[in-house]
């Protein structure tokens, strides 16, 4: 998990800067929005085919339900305005599920109908929405060319794997500040008229060059040759894309209780989500793996590997942890505010500020990247490579704020 009180900022939108943002105004990864609460203890400042028409998910109890109050009035105004949901502002019905019958008239009045729902009355589930909704865009290539490459890659991947990584590349799904983890859905969870609104708005401001942007992404999309300890460690990184950012979370279950009693939906922080896959679930055969991770925290995790052991992006391995900093390779581990894994080929799977989800090691991600640690081979079960980062020389410090998550 990341650590900062800073709001979340707006970053340029341009092609140069990797996919994401691929909306106008979206707001960057998870050191742009994931939430600090300075005086918490310091464990917890931390960090295609479309899919199945299975039966939804039971919503959270009374305690995790939406607030009446709307958190997306701009985007409500939007696609009542376009005539997609309504009846009008006023009278939306914001925490209410979304009907196939209510989404099936949202898609004839952007113009990509679909056929008759069989039964209108039943409730949309966010994996449900976001598959229509790429489909719509004409993007159902991207998202079968990224679960089919998981596929051939030994992965099992679950059959939301490209839809939900193509909705979120484009900015669909968004992360809810950490007071307001309660309106986190699990992907098989009945989506929310607001939810859906947020998302018919971004999709309805989705270009050309955004849509081509993730058909050239897509297109290169690979894994390349996996080791049977790598191929097991991304299969269980991926069984969670598609679940939200929830601050201090490290379950997939319906509801988890967090450090301060807290109850909360399923989902994870960006630390919460390495921690999951590598550290709550040992590997059968590999008791040692689950030992390398000792803290909790972006910070901690950093700090674990010496300088002398640290991983530059050259040398990138699939299932290496990876850490990003404010000063990049010069960052220190205090500095450390966001971290995934490397899936190879330029590509890493993290929670972000649009939950676990794939991203390319391109722009933001990039210049911040500040290095890697290897768990399979701190466990003895792959072999170190060549390719650590030098260690650093003393640099001045500069007056530049920390890291924002």
């Amino acid at each position: 998990m990341a650590d900062s009180a800073s709001p979340s900022r707006r970053i340029p939108d341009s092609p140069e800067s990797g996919l994401y943002p691929l909306i106008r105004g979206a707001t960057i990864a998870d050191t742009d929005t994931m939430r600090r609460l300075s005086s918490l203890p310091a464990l917890v400042l931390v960090c295609l085919a479309v899919a199945t028409a299975a039966p939804a998910e039971p919503p959270l109890g009374p305690a995790a339900q939406p607030a009446p109050a709307a958190w997306d009035p701009q985007e409500i105004a939007t696609v009542v305005e376009r005539g997609l949901l309504g009846p009008s502002v006023d009278a939306f019905r914001p925490s209410d599920p979304l009907t196939w019958a209510e989404l099936a008239d949202a898609l004839a009045a952007w113009g990509h109908p679909i056929p008759a729902p069989a039964f209108p009355d039943r409730a949309v589930t966010v994996r449900e929405l976001d598959a229509r909704l790429v489909a719509a865009l004409g993007l159902l290539p991207a998202s079968r060319a990224v679960r089919i490459a998981a596929r051939d890659a030994g992965l099992d991947p679950i059959p939301s794997l490209g839809t939900e990584v193509v909705a979120r590349l484009l900015g669909l799904r968004t992360n809810h500040p950490a007071a307001d983890d309660s309106l986190e859905l699990l992907p098989g969870q009945p989506v929310t008229r607001a939810e859906a609104a947020y998302s018919l708005a971004r999709a309805l401001a989705v270009g050309d060059w955004q849509r081509q942007q993730v058909l050239d992404a897509s297109a290169g999309f690979s894994f390349g040759e996996l080791t049977e300890w790598q191929r097991l460690v991304l299969a269980r990184a991926l069984r969670f894309v598609g679940y939200p950012y929830v601050w201090t979370g490290t379950s997939e279950k319906r509801r988890q209780t967090l450090w301060d009693g807290k109850v909360v939906p399923g989902g994870f922080d960006c630390s919460g989500f390495v921690w999951r896959v590598y550290k709550l679930q040992p590997f059968p055969g590999a008791p040692a793996l689950a030992d390398t991770l000792k803290g909790r925290t972006t910070y901690a995790m950093s700090a674990e590997v010496p300088g002398a052991g640290r991983i530059g992006a050259d040398a990138l391995e699939p299932g290496d942890v990876v850490f990003f900093g404010s000063r990049g390779p010069l960052s220190k581990p205090a500095e450390i505010g966001h971290m995934g894994i490397a899936l190879g080929n330029g590509w890493i799977v993290h929670s972000s500020s649009r939950g676990v989800t794939l991203d390319r090691m391109s722009g933001w991600y990039a210049t911040r990247f500040a290095w890697a640690r290897r768990p399979l081979a701190e466990a003895g079960l792959e072999q170190p490579q060549a390719g650590l980062l030098p260690a650093p020389e003393p640099q001045p410090v500069r007056d530049e704020p920390a890291l924002a998550p």
